[in-house]
This record gives C-alpha cells, sequence and structure tokens, in this order.
C-alpha cells in the first residue's frame, strides 16, 4: 500500500468519524467549565463552613442564594463550553449542530434531566448531605453514556466523577471539597490533557 492510498484510508476514516461522533469539542471548554466551577465554590465557601461550624440548617436565603450561585455557575460553564466549541468546529470546518451533536445532547440530556428532577426533589426535603454526591454520579453516568457520541476518553472522565461521588457519601459534610475537585480540578486537568493531545499539535 502506497501512501497516496494510505492518506486516502485516513481521509475516509476521518470522514467516518465527523459524521458518527462529534468530536468538535475543545479542550479549552474543560478548562473554563472548571474554572467556573472553582469561582462558585469560592462564593459558597463562607456560608457552608459557617454552617459546618456550628451545626445549623441552611436558611431559606442561604439555600436559595446557593441554587442561584450553582444556576450561575453551569450556564457560564456551558456558555463557555460553548464558545470554544464553536471555535474549534469552525477550525475543523464542521457544523455545531449536526446529527452528532444532536445525538450527544440527547445521551447526556437524559441522564441529567432524570437525576436532575431527583435532586431538586432532595433539596425540598431538606437532603442537603446528598446533593454533591448526587452532582457528581450523576454527571459522571452522563458523561458515560455520551462518550459513545464524542470523544472516546469523555468515558474516563465520567468514571472519575463517578468514583469520587460514591466516595464523597461516605464523608457528609465535605461535599463542597469533593465538589469542587469533581467539577473543578479534575475538568482542567482533563481539559489540559485534550488540548495536548488533539489541539497543541494543531496550533503550532
Amino acid at each position: 500500500m502506497n501512501n497516496k492510498e494510505l492518506e486516502t484510508l485516513q481521509d475516509i476514516k476521518q470522514i467516518m468519524e465527523r459524521s458518527s461522533r462529534f468530536i468538535s469539542l475543545s479542550g479549552w471548554s474543560g478548562i473554563a467549565a472548571g474554572c467556573c466551577a472553582l469561582a462558585g465554590a469560592a462564593i459558597v465557601y463562607p456560608i457552608v463552613t459557617d454552617r459546618y461550624a456550628d451545626g445549623g440548617l441552611y436558611s431559606a436565603a442561604e439555600t436559595k442564594f446557593m441554587l442561584l450561585v450553582a444556576a450561575g455557575t453551569f450556564i457560564a460553564a456551558l456558555i463557555s463550553a460553548l464558545f470554544f466549541t464553536y471555535i474549534r468546529s469552525k477550525r475543523l470546518n464542521i457544523p455545531v449542530w449536526g446529527n452528532s451533536s444532536k445525538r450527544l445532547i440527547w445521551s447526556i440530556a437524559v441522564p441529567l434531566v432524570a437525576g436532575g428532577t431527583l435532586l431538586l426533589k432532595m433539596v425540598c426535603f431538606g437532603y442537603f448531605g446528598l446533593i454533591a454526591p448526587g452532582c457528581l454520579i450523576i454527571y459522571g453516568i452522563s458523561l458515560f453514556t455520551g462518550s459513545k457520541q464524542t470523544l472516546g476518553e469523555i468515558k474516563y472522565l465520567g468514571y472519575s466523577e463517578i468514583a469520587l461521588g460514591c466516595i464523597s457519601l461516605f464523608f457528609i459534610g465535605y461535599g463542597l471539597i469533593f465538589w469542587t475537585i469533581g467539577f473543578g480540578i479534575l475538568h482542567i486537568v482533563y481539559g489540559i490533557l485534550m488540548w495536548l493531545k488533539y489541539e497543541k499539535k494543531k496550533n503550532e
């Protein structure tokens, strides 16, 4: 097999991957999402530490504030992830909204919506100690189910999130620490590794 035939096979492989999997996820998306998570954790840290120190319950105002911070963190992370994904899609000349991206969103959305509904009811009943573990486990499951529609490495991030969530179940009261590690540090590490593997050489 000569070089021309090898190049042709590589081109065919790339076309098949682009049509079957969403490969435009940027490493910067993970880094940005992780930074947003760290910022959100820093904002609610004083409230969490105060309540843990005095053993008291969160007030309605504190609960509402933390939920707003969580929502704001999620929106900021989502916008930043979409922004860097859009830039990489343009660079690769791949449409952001196509069949592969639709399949990816659907694969992730089903466990997220179901799990999010469960977590919301847990908040209503005051099971705050299980919120951080639940977030990590549900998010990890979503990444695992979505990994078949995008870069395969995402499943390892999913495994890590699930494992961290399971461990945090045995350390109730330290949820913010595990949440920060899972959504902050792990995202940043994953983003850096993906950037080094898929984007650094092409940018040089």
